[in-house]
C-alpha cells in the first residue's frame, strides 16, 4: 500500500514536470516562434551594408575637381585575428607594412570596435594582392577588399574650396545620430570635413544599400540572398573655372593672400584663391604626424581660408563706398571740394591725421579723391558723417556681415558702432576713431569675399547677389540636371547719377594719373578699380613709414577691387596680398591678369597670336554660357536626406 502511494505521488510529480516541459515547448515553439525564428535567421543571414559611390565634383566646364577610384586594401577584423601584433608581423613578410601604416591602424583601433574591419594597408599593387591571395588561409580575420578612394587631381589649387573627406570620428557619429542619418553611414568610413565636401555632404554621400548574405556556423559567406543596390551621391557642378583658378594662383607667385572673382550677373563664384594652400589628398585616409605638424606650425598658415576667414583693414578700397555714402546722405555734393594741406585735424585738436602725400593734393573734389586716393578728403567726410550713419550705409553693401556663400566657416568681418565698442571694451566712441574708419583703418575689418560682394553691388547699381559656388547638380536616380538660380540678397536704393559719378572715378583710377594706371595700361576693354594699402603696424605721430626698414611680415597689405568691362560688367575681382606693399603696384596687376584671361582668354605668357585665338574661343564659350540653363531651381539649399534601409 505504501509503495503504491509512493508510485502515485511520483507519477503525479512526473506528470506535472512533463506538463511544465510541454508547456515550455509550446511557449517557445508556438507562442515565441516568430521571435526565435528571427533570431535564428539573424544567425544564418547577415545584413551587409553596401556603401554608395560618392558624387563627383566638377568645375563649370566639367573639369574634375574631386572623384573616386577603386583599389584593394588589406583589412583586419581584430575580434577574429587573434594576436594582432603577431598577425601584423607575419603579414609584413608578405606585404610591405610601414611604421606609418602601423600607427594609423593603432589610431583607428582606438577609435573603433573590435568587430569592425580596419585597413592595415591601402592601395595594394597587383603583385601584393596576388601574394596575399595565395597565403590567405594563414590569416584568419584578415581579408582583402576592393574599396573606393577619393582623389583631388588638382591638388592644392582647390584645397580651400572643394575641401576634403576624412575618417568618421566620434563627433561626426554624434552629429549624424542627432540628424537621424547614422543608419545611412553604415559601412562608410569617410565624411566631408571641409569645403564643398562638407557643405554638400548630404548630396555627395548618396544612399547606402543592403546585401543579405547567408553564412555558415563559422561566419563565412555561403551565398547572396538578395541585394538592394546603393544609390550614388549627386554629381555637383560649380561656377568655378579651373583654368581661371590656376591662372590666378600662378600670377600670385610666392605672395600670401586671397583673390575672389564673382560673376556680377548672378553671384557665381568664378574663382576663390587662398594662398598658400595645401594638398587635400594628404587628409583622405589620415594625415601623418610630420605632414600635419608642417602645415599646422607653418607661419604662413596654409590651413586658413583667407578668402573667407582672413580679416583685414580694407584701406582705401572703402573710399568709393564712403564717397557714395557722402552723396546719398547729403553730407557732400558732387561739386563740393576741399583744400588738402596734407593732413586733417579735428576741431580744437592739434593732432594731425596725415595724408599719404606729405604736401597734400591741393583742391580735391569727390571724383579726384577716388582717383588719387586722397586720405584728407575722407578724414573730413567721416568726421562729418559720423560712425552711426557710416556703419548703417556701408552695411547695405555687406560690410560687417557674412556673405552667405555656400561654404562653412565664413567670418563676418567688422563694421564698428559705438554700441559694439562699449560692449567689447567698455569704452565710449571717440571722434578720432570715426576719422580713421573713413579710410578703412582702425576697427574696420573685411574679408576678401566681403570686398568682392560690395564691389559687385556697386557694379550692379545696388543689386547684391548671394555668392554661390554650386551651379548645377545631377540626380543619380533619374539622371536629371538641376540648376541653381541666382538669389538677390538686397537691392540698395541709390541715386543713378551718384553711382555713375563713382564708377567714372573708378575707371579713371586705371587711367594715366590714377593709382592703378600700371594695371590699366593698354587694356582693350575699360575697367573700373580702386587700390588700397592697409597698415599692419601703427606709425607714431611725426614718423614716416619706410617699407625697407620694416620687417617683411609687418609691411602693409596691398588691396585692389575691380569690375570689367566697366559699362557691362562680367567679372568682379577683389585681391588682397599680405604684406604686399602698395595696391597699385602689387594687387592691381594680379587682378588685371585674371580679368584678361576671363574676358580675352589671355594667358600671362601667351604671344599676341595666341591671345587673339584664345579671345575668340573665350567669346564663344561665354556666348554658350549666356544662353542659360533650361531649368532653374529657386534655391541651392540641400534636398532632404536620401532615405535608407540600412539596419542600425
Amino acid at each position: 500500500m505504501r509503495y503504491r502511494r509512493r508510485m502515485e505521488i511520483a507519477g503525479i510529480i512526473a506528470g506535472i514536470l512533463f506538463l511544465g516541459l510541454f508547456a515550455r515547448f509550446a511557449w517557445l515553439q508556438v507562442v515565441q516562434y516568430d521571435h526565435y525564428h528571427a533570431l535564428a535567421e539573424n544567425n544564418r543571414i547577415s545584413l551587409v551594408p553596401a556603401p554608395p559611390p560618392r558624387g563627383v565634383v566638377y568645375d563649370r566646364h566639367s573639369v574634375v575637381l574631386a572623384h573616386n577610384y577603386s583599389a584593394h586594401t588589406l583589412e583586419i577584423t581584430p575580434a577574429k585575428a587573434g594576436k594582432l601584433e603577431a598577425t601584423i608581423d607575419q603579414l609584413s613578410e608578405i606585404v610591405e607594412i610601414g611604421s606609418g601604416d602601423r600607427k594609423r591602424f593603432k589610431k583607428l583601433l582606438a577609435e573603433s570596435k573590435n568587430f569592425e574591419s580596419l585597413p592595415i594597408r591601402n592601395l595594394l599593387t597587383e603583385e601584393e594582392s596576388a601574394r596575399f591571395a595565395v597565403n590567405r588561409y594563414r590569416f584568419p580575420g584578415v581579408e582583402m577588399k576592393a574599396r573606393q578612394f577619393r582623389q583631388y587631381p588638382l591638388g592644392s589649387s582647390f584645397s580651400h574650396v572643394v575641401g576634403y573627406i576624412g575618417r568618421i570620428n566620434e563627433q561626426d557619429q554624434q552629429h549624424l545620430n542627432e540628424e537621424g542619418l547614422l543608419a545611412n553611414y553604415k559601412g562608410s568610413d569617410h565624411i566631408g570635413k571641409l569645403g564643398i565636401e562638407a557643405a554638400y555632404e548630404k548630396w555627395l554621400h548618396g544612399r547606402t544599400g543592403i546585401e543579405k548574405v547567408e553564412t555558415d556556423s563559422g561566419g563565412r559567406a555561403v551565398r547572396l540572398l538578395s541585394r538592394t543596390p546603393p544609390v550614388a551621391g549627386y554629381n555637383i557642378y560649380l561656377h568655378l573655372d579651373a583654368k581661371l583658378q590656376q591662372v590666378a594662383e600662378s600670377v600670385f607667385g610666392d605672395y600670401r593672400g586671397a583673390l575672389v572673382a564673382l560673376d556680377p550677373r548672378n553671384g557665381g563664384v568664378l574663382t576663390l584663391v587662398s594662398k598658400p594652400g595645401f594638398d587635400p589628398n594628404l587628409f583622405v585616409d589620415g594625415i601623418d604626424i610630420a605632414s600635419w605638424r608642417e602645415l599646422n606650425d607653418s607661419p604662413d598658415r596654409p590651413l586658413i581660408n583667407r578668402a573667407l576667414r582672413g580679416v583685414y583693414p580694407p584701406g582705401s578700397t572703402i573710399k568709393p563706398f564712403m564717397g557714395l555714402a557722402g552723396l546719398e546722405l547729403g553730407v557732400r555734393k558732387p561739386s563740393d571740394s576741399i583744400s588738402d594741406p596734407g593732413y586733417f585735424s579735428l576741431p580744437g585738436s592739434s593732432h594731425r591725421y596725415r595724408d599719404w602725400k606729405k604736401d597734400g593734393h591741393g583742391i580735391v573734389d569727390l571724383k579726384r579723391s577716388i582717383v588719387i586716393s586722397c586720405d584728407t578728403y575722407y578724414y573730413g567726410l567721416a568726421h562729418k558723417m559720423g560712425i552711426e550713419r557710416m556703419s548703417a550705409f556701408l552695411s547695405q553693401f555687406g560690410f560687417g556681415k557674412k556673405s552667405g556663400i555656400d561654404l562653412d566657416g565664413e567670418l563676418p568681418g567688422l563694421m564698428p558702432t559705438p554700441e559694439w565698442k562699449n560692449k567689447r571694451f567698455k569704452q565710449p566712441w571717440y571722434p578720432g576713431e570715426s576719422v580713421i574708419a573713413g579710410i578703412g583703418q582702425g576697427y574696420v575689418l573685411t574679408t576678401p569675399m566681403q570686398l568682392a560682394v560690395a564691389t559687385m553691388a556697386l557694379a550692379n547699381d545696388g543689386v547684391v547677389y548671394k555668392p554661390q559656388l554650386i551651379r548645377a547638380w545631377r540626380n543619380p536616380a533619374d539622371g536629371k540636371l538641376g540648376y541653381a538660380a541666382p538669389q538677390v540678397l538686397n537691392k540698395i536704393k541709390l541715386n543713378p547719377e551718384y553711382v555713375r559719378l563713382v564708377k567714372e572715378a573708378m575707371v579713371d583710377v586705371t587711367l594715366p594719373g590714377g593709382t592703378a594706371s600700371i594695371a590699366g595700361a593698354n587694356t582693350p576693354y575699360q575697367f573700373a578699380g580702386k587700390t588700397g594699402t592697409a597698415q599692419v603696424i601703427g606709425i607714431k605721430q611725426g614718423q614716416r613709414y619706410v617699407e625697407g626698414q620694416v620687417a617683411a611680415r609687418n609691411r602693409d597689405h596691398a588691396l585692389f577691387i575691380a569690375f570689367a568691362p566697366a559699362d557691362a560688367p562680367r567679372i568682379v575681382v577683389a585681391v588682397m596680398v599680405e604684406n604686399g606693399g602698395h595696391g597699385g603696384s602689387t594687387a592691381a596687376p594680379i587682378a588685371r591678369k585674371v580679368i584678361d584671361y576671363w574676358l580675352l582668354g589671355k594667358l600671362p605668357s601667351q604671344s599676341a597670336a595666341q591671345q587673339l585665338k584664345a579671345a575668340a574661343a573665350a567669346e564663344q564659350v561665354e556666348e554658350n554660357e549666356d544662353s542659360g540653363p533650361a531649368e532653374e531651381i529657386a534655391s541651392p539649399a540641400l534636398p532632404p536626406p536620401l532615405a535608407t534601409e540600412t539596419p542600425e
